[in-house]
């Protein structure tokens, strides 16, 4: 009678698919870090696995599609994935400039009545000069206040 050898195989057979999805996780996060663009391709490559099996793998294949398309639409792909910014970053940044424009906006005109009022009082007292001194009117030109 010949020995039964079905569970030392089913334990191996599991332990090599064990071996080889933990190279293939390995292999994303690193491409990630790295910022490489993930694809199947570079995927299979770096974990030394077929593209067919990464296919099968329904998590690994999430992961893969997922962190493709974030890189895809990234202008600069390179960029890893815990440095991109996120949407509301950009939108709290976008906020602060948006103030910070406004600001100088209302600073700008403050300044610009500052001036006005300068040179309308320095044209009363060049109009208060006395008549033998010799006055020399300049023209400054002011934009909107």
């Amino acid at each position: 009678m010949r020995a039964d050898n079905t569970t030392p195989l089913i334990a191996a057979a599991r332990n090599r698919h064990e071996l080889t999805r933990a190279k293939a996780i390995r292999a994303l996060r690193e491409l990630d870090r790295d910022g490489t663009p993930i694809t199947f391709e570079s995927i299979a490559r770096q974990a030394g696995v077929s593209r067919s099996w990464l296919y099968s793998q329904p998590d690994l294949r999430a992961d893969i599609e997922r962190l493709r398309g974030a890189t895809g639409r990234a202008p600069n792909p390179s960029i890893p994935a815990a440095q991109r910014t996120s949407d509301a970053s950009l939108l709290g940044r976008l906020q602060a400039a948006q103030e910070r424009n406004r600001l100088l906006s209302e600073d700008n005109q403050r300044l610009r009545r500052q001036l006005a009022h300068a040179l309308g009082d320095q044209r009363a007292a060049l109009g208060n000069a006395p008549q033998g001194g010799r006055l020399r009117h300049s023209s400054a030109t002011i934009g909107p206040c």
